[in-house]
Protein backbone atom coordinates (compact mmCIF):
# COMPACT_ATOMS: atom_id res chain seq x y z
CA UNK A 1 0.00 0.00 0.00
CA UNK A 2 1.03 3.32 -0.82
CA UNK A 3 1.54 5.75 1.66
CA UNK A 4 1.00 9.09 -1.39
CA UNK A 5 -2.21 6.82 -2.69
CA UNK A 6 -3.57 6.13 1.02
CA UNK A 7 -2.63 10.03 1.74
CA UNK A 8 -4.63 11.01 -0.83
CA UNK A 9 -7.63 8.92 -0.44
CA UNK A 10 -7.86 9.86 3.70
CA UNK A 11 -8.00 13.94 2.78
CA UNK A 12 -10.39 13.45 -0.07
CA UNK A 13 -12.57 11.23 2.34
CA UNK A 14 -12.76 13.65 5.09
CA UNK A 15 -12.40 16.98 2.70
CA UNK A 16 -15.61 14.71 0.79
CA UNK A 17 -14.50 16.67 -2.85
CA UNK A 18 -11.77 15.81 -4.74
CA UNK A 19 -11.60 19.25 -5.68
CA UNK A 20 -10.76 20.72 -1.90
CA UNK A 21 -8.80 18.09 -1.41
CA UNK A 22 -6.53 18.78 -4.55
CA UNK A 23 -6.18 22.53 -2.93
CA UNK A 24 -4.93 20.91 0.06
CA UNK A 25 -2.72 18.36 -0.93
CA UNK A 26 -1.42 20.52 -3.92
CA UNK A 27 -1.78 18.41 -6.39
CA UNK A 28 -4.45 18.11 -9.95
CA UNK A 29 -7.73 16.34 -9.63
CA UNK A 30 -6.49 13.56 -11.89
CA UNK A 31 -3.35 13.30 -9.98
CA UNK A 32 -5.74 12.59 -6.98
CA UNK A 33 -8.41 9.97 -9.25
CA UNK A 34 -4.74 7.97 -10.35
CA UNK A 35 -4.09 7.78 -5.93
CA UNK A 36 -7.46 6.75 -5.19
CA UNK A 37 -8.16 4.23 -8.60
CA UNK A 38 -4.98 2.25 -8.12
CA UNK A 39 -5.02 1.98 -4.05
CA UNK A 40 -9.08 0.33 -5.10
CA UNK A 41 -7.27 -2.23 -7.62
CA UNK A 42 -4.67 -2.75 -5.06
CA UNK A 43 -7.65 -3.34 -2.24
CA UNK A 44 -9.53 -5.17 -5.42
CA UNK A 45 -12.77 -2.88 -3.92
CA UNK A 46 -14.50 0.14 -4.39
CA UNK A 47 -13.76 2.99 -2.16
CA UNK A 48 -15.70 6.33 -3.07
CA UNK A 49 -19.05 6.77 -5.03
CA UNK A 50 -19.33 10.20 -6.60
CA UNK A 51 -22.32 12.00 -6.18
CA UNK A 52 -23.13 15.45 -6.90
CA UNK A 53 -22.02 17.00 -4.38
CA UNK A 54 -19.11 15.08 -4.63
CA UNK A 55 -18.08 11.66 -2.91
CA UNK A 56 -19.29 9.70 -0.11
CA UNK A 57 -17.40 6.34 1.30
CA UNK A 58 -18.20 2.81 1.05
CA UNK A 59 -18.42 0.33 3.48
CA UNK A 60 -14.66 -0.70 2.36
CA UNK A 61 -14.20 3.01 2.39
CA UNK A 62 -14.99 3.15 6.21
CA UNK A 63 -13.15 0.84 6.73
CA UNK A 64 -9.91 1.94 5.67
CA UNK A 65 -9.92 5.46 6.83
CA UNK A 66 -10.00 4.31 10.38
CA UNK A 67 -6.71 2.43 9.41
CA UNK A 68 -5.12 5.10 7.40
CA UNK A 69 -5.28 8.09 9.96
CA UNK A 70 -3.40 5.59 12.52
CA UNK A 71 -1.42 4.72 9.72
CA UNK A 72 -0.78 8.34 8.33
CA UNK A 73 0.32 9.33 12.57
CA UNK A 74 2.27 6.68 12.88
CA UNK A 75 4.39 7.55 9.71
CA UNK A 76 4.69 11.23 11.17
CA UNK A 77 6.12 9.96 14.81
CA UNK A 78 8.68 7.93 13.07
CA UNK A 79 9.70 10.65 11.11
CA UNK A 80 9.51 12.95 13.52
CA UNK A 81 11.16 10.16 16.18
CA UNK A 82 14.13 9.43 13.85
CA UNK A 83 14.81 13.13 12.67
CA UNK A 84 14.86 13.51 16.75
CA UNK A 85 17.91 10.90 16.94
CA UNK A 86 19.72 13.14 14.35
CA UNK A 87 19.74 16.43 16.32
CA UNK A 88 21.41 16.84 19.92
CA UNK A 89 19.08 15.24 22.39
CA UNK A 90 16.99 16.50 25.13
CA UNK A 91 14.87 15.63 28.34
CA UNK A 92 15.78 14.73 31.59
CA UNK A 93 18.23 11.52 32.74
CA UNK A 94 18.08 9.90 36.52
CA UNK A 95 21.05 7.97 37.09
CA UNK A 96 21.46 5.81 40.66
CA UNK A 97 24.33 5.65 42.13
CA UNK A 98 25.67 4.13 45.78
CA UNK A 99 26.92 6.38 48.02
CA UNK A 100 30.72 5.62 47.81
CA UNK A 101 30.28 5.89 44.00
CA UNK A 102 28.46 9.24 44.07
CA UNK A 103 31.27 10.50 46.24
CA UNK A 104 33.76 9.86 43.92
CA UNK A 105 32.04 9.97 40.37
CA UNK A 106 29.62 12.75 40.23
CA UNK A 107 31.45 15.69 39.83
CA UNK A 108 33.48 14.04 36.93
CA UNK A 109 30.13 12.65 35.39
CA UNK A 110 27.81 15.59 35.65
CA UNK A 111 30.93 17.54 34.01
CA UNK A 112 31.20 15.15 31.20
CA UNK A 113 27.06 14.68 30.49
CA UNK A 114 27.01 18.69 30.29
CA UNK A 115 29.63 18.53 27.98
CA UNK A 116 28.79 16.38 25.53
CA UNK A 117 24.27 16.61 26.11
CA UNK A 118 24.42 20.61 26.86
CA UNK A 119 20.27 20.82 26.14
CA UNK A 120 20.10 17.77 28.56
CA UNK A 121 19.65 17.34 32.32
CA UNK A 122 20.88 15.30 34.40
CA UNK A 123 19.40 13.53 37.78
CA UNK A 124 21.67 11.67 40.18
CA UNK A 125 19.48 9.20 42.94
CA UNK A 126 21.72 8.50 45.71
CA UNK A 127 20.99 4.76 47.87
CA UNK A 128 21.84 1.33 48.82
CA UNK A 129 22.38 -0.98 45.67
CA UNK A 130 19.37 -2.95 47.26
CA UNK A 131 17.04 0.12 46.96
CA UNK A 132 18.36 1.43 43.48
CA UNK A 133 18.19 -1.92 42.38
CA UNK A 134 14.28 -2.13 43.20
CA UNK A 135 14.23 1.49 41.75
CA UNK A 136 15.09 0.50 38.52
CA UNK A 137 12.74 -2.81 38.29
CA UNK A 138 9.60 0.21 38.45
CA UNK A 139 11.20 2.47 36.63
CA UNK A 140 12.08 4.98 38.80
CA UNK A 141 15.53 5.43 37.55
CA UNK A 142 16.59 4.84 33.72
CA UNK A 143 20.02 3.21 34.56
CA UNK A 144 22.05 2.47 38.62
CA UNK A 145 25.34 1.11 39.08
CA UNK A 146 25.04 -1.72 41.74
CA UNK A 147 27.38 -3.75 43.61
CA UNK A 148 26.61 -7.32 43.82
CA UNK A 149 22.92 -7.14 42.70
CA UNK A 150 21.25 -10.55 42.41
CA UNK A 151 20.13 -11.83 38.90
CA UNK A 152 17.40 -10.74 37.44
CA UNK A 153 14.95 -11.69 33.98
CA UNK A 154 14.27 -7.96 34.16
CA UNK A 155 17.44 -6.62 34.70
CA UNK A 156 20.35 -6.52 32.09
CA UNK A 157 24.19 -6.18 34.01
CA UNK A 158 27.69 -5.13 32.64
CA UNK A 159 30.27 -5.59 35.28
CA UNK A 160 32.21 -2.53 35.50
CA UNK A 161 34.93 -2.78 38.38
CA UNK A 162 35.80 -5.62 40.96
CA UNK A 163 37.57 -4.95 44.40
CA UNK A 164 39.17 -6.98 46.99
CA UNK A 165 37.70 -6.73 50.68
CA UNK A 166 40.31 -5.30 53.83
CA UNK A 167 40.15 -5.40 57.42
CA UNK A 168 40.56 -2.96 59.68
CA UNK A 169 41.51 -1.18 62.82
CA UNK A 170 43.86 -0.71 65.34
CA UNK A 171 46.14 -3.86 66.02
CA UNK A 172 46.48 -5.37 69.33
CA UNK A 173 48.96 -8.25 70.32
CA UNK A 174 45.93 -10.78 70.12
CA UNK A 175 44.54 -9.21 66.67
CA UNK A 176 47.35 -8.35 64.78
CA UNK A 177 46.94 -7.18 61.12
CA UNK A 178 49.25 -8.09 58.49
CA UNK A 179 50.18 -7.07 55.28
CA UNK A 180 47.73 -10.18 54.56
CA UNK A 181 45.84 -12.85 56.31
CA UNK A 182 43.74 -15.92 55.39
CA UNK A 183 40.00 -15.53 55.36
CA UNK A 184 39.91 -18.14 57.67
CA UNK A 185 41.73 -16.27 60.46
CA UNK A 186 38.68 -13.69 59.84
CA UNK A 187 37.20 -16.44 62.77
CA UNK A 188 40.06 -14.95 65.47
CA UNK A 189 38.59 -11.37 65.14
CA UNK A 190 35.74 -9.23 66.74
CA UNK A 191 34.69 -8.03 63.51
CA UNK A 192 31.99 -4.75 62.31
CA UNK A 193 29.85 -5.39 59.13
CA UNK A 194 26.90 -4.58 57.42
CA UNK A 195 24.21 -6.07 57.81
CA UNK A 196 21.68 -8.27 55.23
CA UNK A 197 20.81 -7.57 53.06
CA UNK A 198 24.06 -5.02 52.36
CA UNK A 199 26.12 -5.69 48.97
CA UNK A 200 28.96 -5.59 51.32
CA UNK A 201 27.27 -8.36 53.43
CA UNK A 202 26.33 -10.21 50.90
CA UNK A 203 29.93 -10.73 49.33
CA UNK A 204 31.31 -11.32 52.40
CA UNK A 205 28.97 -14.38 53.32
CA UNK A 206 28.85 -15.67 49.61
CA UNK A 207 33.27 -15.76 50.19
CA UNK A 208 32.62 -17.65 53.78
CA UNK A 209 30.16 -19.93 53.76
CA UNK A 210 31.72 -22.46 51.37
CA UNK A 211 34.43 -22.83 53.53
CA UNK A 212 32.51 -22.86 56.77
CA UNK A 213 34.21 -19.60 57.75
CA UNK A 214 32.07 -18.27 60.89
CA UNK A 215 32.71 -14.87 61.69
CA UNK A 216 32.54 -13.78 65.16
CA UNK A 217 29.90 -9.99 64.42
CA UNK A 218 30.19 -7.87 67.22
CA UNK A 219 27.88 -5.06 65.02
CA UNK A 220 26.29 -4.81 62.46
CA UNK A 221 26.30 -1.10 60.48
CA UNK A 222 25.06 -0.57 57.18
CA UNK A 223 27.08 2.99 56.77
CA UNK A 224 30.85 2.02 55.45
CA UNK A 225 31.93 5.71 57.71
CA UNK A 226 30.29 4.73 60.56
CA UNK A 227 31.87 1.04 60.68
CA UNK A 228 35.17 2.58 59.90
CA UNK A 229 34.69 5.08 63.31
CA UNK A 230 33.70 2.31 65.29
CA UNK A 231 37.18 0.78 64.10
CA UNK A 232 39.44 3.57 64.99
CA UNK A 233 37.48 3.68 68.37
CA UNK A 234 38.82 0.37 68.75
CA UNK A 235 35.28 -1.27 68.89
CA UNK A 236 36.52 -4.10 66.86
CA UNK A 237 37.96 -4.56 63.03
CA UNK A 238 35.86 -3.57 59.99
CA UNK A 239 35.70 -5.70 56.21
CA UNK A 240 34.95 -2.99 54.26
CA UNK A 241 36.21 -2.85 50.30
CA UNK A 242 39.88 -1.18 49.93
CA UNK A 243 39.13 1.99 48.69
CA UNK A 244 36.92 2.58 51.74
CA UNK A 245 39.84 1.99 54.14
CA UNK A 246 42.03 5.18 54.77
CA UNK A 247 45.64 4.09 54.74
CA UNK A 248 47.60 2.93 57.12
CA UNK A 249 47.75 5.74 60.18
CA UNK A 250 48.39 6.88 63.60
CA UNK A 251 46.03 8.82 65.50
CA UNK A 252 46.90 9.76 68.39
CA UNK A 253 49.23 7.88 68.31
CA UNK A 254 47.93 4.74 68.28
CA UNK A 255 48.19 2.98 64.45
CA UNK A 256 45.70 2.02 62.21
CA UNK A 257 46.37 -0.73 59.90
CA UNK A 258 44.81 -2.54 56.82
CA UNK A 259 45.28 -6.27 56.12
CA UNK A 260 44.12 -7.71 52.83
CA UNK A 261 41.70 -10.85 53.00
CA UNK A 262 43.13 -13.75 50.79
CA UNK A 263 42.48 -17.77 50.30
CA UNK A 264 39.65 -16.82 49.12
CA UNK A 265 39.85 -13.47 48.17
CA UNK A 266 36.62 -11.22 48.78
CA UNK A 267 36.13 -9.55 45.41
CA UNK A 268 32.92 -6.62 45.02
CA UNK A 269 31.83 -6.40 41.56
CA UNK A 270 30.22 -3.09 40.46
CA UNK A 271 27.86 -3.48 37.91
CA UNK A 272 26.09 -1.11 35.45
CA UNK A 273 22.66 -2.14 35.67
CA UNK A 274 19.84 -1.39 33.12
CA UNK A 275 16.59 -2.45 32.68
CA UNK A 276 15.02 -4.92 29.67
CA UNK A 277 11.41 -4.10 30.02
CA UNK A 278 11.67 -0.59 28.40
CA UNK A 279 14.30 0.35 25.08
CA UNK A 280 16.51 2.86 26.37
CA UNK A 281 16.31 6.62 25.01
CA UNK A 282 18.90 7.92 22.85
CA UNK A 283 19.95 10.07 26.31
CA UNK A 284 20.16 6.92 28.45
CA UNK A 285 22.48 4.83 25.41
CA UNK A 286 24.90 7.51 25.96
CA UNK A 287 24.74 7.35 29.32
CA UNK A 288 26.01 3.98 29.46
CA UNK A 289 28.27 4.45 27.09
CA UNK A 290 29.70 7.48 29.20
CA UNK A 291 29.76 5.12 32.22
CA UNK A 292 31.60 2.42 30.88
CA UNK A 293 34.23 5.24 29.95
CA UNK A 294 34.84 5.78 33.64
CA UNK A 295 38.12 4.66 34.96
CA UNK A 296 36.34 3.32 38.44
CA UNK A 297 39.97 2.21 39.56
CA UNK A 298 41.28 5.32 38.93
CA UNK A 299 38.54 7.15 40.61
CA UNK A 300 38.81 4.89 44.23
CA UNK A 301 43.05 5.39 43.83
CA UNK A 302 43.19 1.71 42.89
CA UNK A 303 43.93 -0.38 39.50
CA UNK A 304 41.03 0.02 36.85
CA UNK A 305 39.85 -4.10 38.05
CA UNK A 306 41.01 -5.97 40.45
Amino acid sequence: MDLQQLESFVRVAELGSLTRAALVLDVSQPTLSRHIRLLELDLKTHLLLRTGRGVELTESGKCLLSYGNAILKLTRQARADIQALRDQPTGRLTVGLPPRIAHVLTPELVKQFRRRYPDASISVSEGLSVALREDLILGKIEIALLFDPPPSPKLEYRSLYREEMVLCGRPKPAFPLPERLAAKELERYPVLVPSIPNAIRNVIEASCRPHDIKLNVVAEVDAVHTLLKLAMSGQGYAIVPRSAAPVSRKLGGRPFKVSTIGAPRMLNNLVLATSRQRPLSQLAQGMVTLLAEQDIGRLFGGPKSA
